[in-house]
């Protein structure tokens, strides 16, 4: 699209007054509210999807590279914030076995489709959290910040300027993001160990990617007893799921050695580049935050609407269920939490109350990532239907668990409450604990022991082991530095190493291939 067509549709956003947007917001929770009251929302069972994001490398040399807008539409995925992302959604399905098998069929189906059309363009999709080698001929500051300025005349017929990001995707809502007057409550930079890079633009949240399960519940007014659970193992998942230890080499200080990059580096920096990106640093809590515990569901519904708003965008009419309530569904867009309640649906039958479980980042094998949505949907019917005594643990806590993953991953010091009342900071009791209740809550949906254990063991070798991506990753730099290579080749030999592997597993394999024995 050209710039000045992008940076006309950037201020018809901007153009979108506030205050109105709001108050459209607020009354939209209302038309749910009563919806639920009347049992719109309610499902006859649970129901799964998933979310899976990906970025695009050379296939050669393992480079960063563009994706044609004409190829993402030729391969059925959907454009992400930057120009090298493409993302996934699949159909949701019910949580039983024909439900999983749907969800890892339609995923492996897909991307087999899309890694055959990719070749041809000498290009790779892959599944990782966080990129490390830029494009070819470039460094990863330049590609993350490049960005100009266009003066076009506004809607109120005055001179406009605004900035557009060079190398992010198309949609007015991203580049409005910079241009907003509520631009200033964002960070705009990230802040990680010895990485501190300024932007005038949200595009170094393009360095991430993850994969994102659905639960929906199947009574709406249920949902906060589900979310409460969904904070407790988030933290715990998060441990085993880190993937992304290491930034694209110029982006570290040049002042830092490699020694302190490797002591000081987080299992998960995924996390902390959202957080520094859209947060304001000057306030406690921003709009990217593990979220608190939900009393009602009404409770979750204003949460929403109350939010500050980062960009209200136009809106258009359509058929739709929940375009009747059009502005609350723009808002939650912007409705950043580590774990998240959604309200919508296309139609009033399919209409659902549903959690975003958002902390996990993409993982190497797509068997890896479907372990983890079953590990999700399977705790929460297990732990909400025994009523597992975790729910009690001190909200607190379960905050620290979460940011202590990040840092740690599964060396970090968790605390759990066990089925018995037990409270244990034992990583091997943590883990059998929960995972007995993923196991337990597949099979309750009528999944066989060893369909359930197939589905879990993924996630019970890298427990066994000791080793997530992350480590698996930080181990492979820290030998080679150790043997004298520098940081940066280490790293992008790492990651080359990461993309043979996944070529080798990614749709039939899993991580526990690549840890031996």
């Amino acid at each position: 699209m050209p710039e000045e067509e992008l940076a006309a549709r950037v201020a018809d956003v901007l153009s979108v007054d506030a205050e109105e947007f709001r108050e459209r917001a607020e009354a939209d929770a209302e038309v749910i509210k009563d919806a639920i009251d009347h049992g719109v929302f309610d499902n006859p069972q649970a129901i799964i999807g998933l979310e899976y994001e990906f970025y695009a490398i050379k296939s050669d040399d393992g480079t960063l590279r563009r994706v044609p807008r004409r190829l993402l539409e030729l391969i059925g995925f959907e454009k992400e914030l930057g120009l090298h992302n493409a993302e996934m959604t699949t159909s949701p399905q019910p949580l039983n076995a024909y439900g999983l098998l749907a969800q890892e069929s339609e995923v492996k189906s897909r991307l087999q489709t899309a890694l055959d059309v990719t070749q041809s363009e000498r290009m790779r999709l892959v599944s990782d959290a966080l990129w490390t080698i830029p494009p070819e001929g470039e460094d990863a500051t330049t590609y993350l910040t490049d960005s100009i300025e266009r003066t076009i005349e506004g809607p109120d017929g005055t001179d406009q300027s605004i900035r557009i990001a060079t190398n992010m995707s198309d949609s007015a809502r991203y580049h409005a993001m910079a241009n907003t007057d509520r631009a200033d409550v964002a960070g705009m930079h990230i802040d990680a160990p010895h990485v501190s890079l300024e932007a005038d633009t949200v595009m170094p949240e393009s360095l991430i990617t993850s994969i994102q399960p659905h639960y929906q519940v199947s009574h709406a007014p249920d949902l906060p007893r589900y979310f409460n659970y969904a904070l407790r193992v988030a933290g715990p998942l998060l441990a085993l799921g880190v993937n992304s230890p290491f930034f694209p080499a110029d982006l570290y200080d040049d002042d830092a050695t490699a020694d302190e990059i490797l002591e000081d580096c987080w299992m998960e920096h995924r996390i902390s580049v959202f957080e520094t990106m859209l947060n304001d640093p000057a306030t406690g809590e921003g709009k990217v935050r593990f979220p608190r515990d939900l009393g009602t569901v009404e409770e979750a519904i204003d949460r929403i609407a109350a939010d500050d708003t980062m960009v209200p965008m136009p809106v258009t009419e359509g058929e739709r269920f929940d375009d009747q309530f059009p502005h609350f569904r723009r808002k939650h867009g912007t409705y950043w939490r580590w774990v998240r309640p959604v309200f919508g649906g296309p139609t009033r039958s399919a209409a659902n109350a549903r959690i975003e479980f958002r902390p996990i980042p993409a993982q190497p094998t797509v068997r890896d990532s479907i372990a983890f949505l079953a590990a999700f949907a399977g705790l929460m019917e297990s732990l909400v239907r025994l009523e597992h005594p975790v729910v009690e643990l001190d909200w607190e806590l379960a905050r620290e668990n979460f940011y202590a993953a990040m840092r740690d991953g599964l060396e970090a010091d968790l605390t759990w409450i066990t089925n018995d009342g037990k409270e244990t900071t034992d990583c091997l009791e943590l883990y059998e604990d929960l995972l007995a209740h993923a196991e337990d809550g597949l099979i309750n949906r009528g999944l066989s022991d060893e369909q359930a254990a197939k589905y879990l063991y993924p996630l019970r070798r890298r427990v066994r082991q000791g080793v997530t991506p992350a480590s698996w990753k930080h181990d492979q730099v820290s030998d080679a530095v150790a043997d004298g290579t520098s940081l940066p080749e280490a790293t992008a030999t790492m990651q080359r190493q990461y993309v043979r592997r996944q070529e080798e597993t990614l749709l039939e394999g899993s991580f526990a291939d690549w840890i031996g024995d």
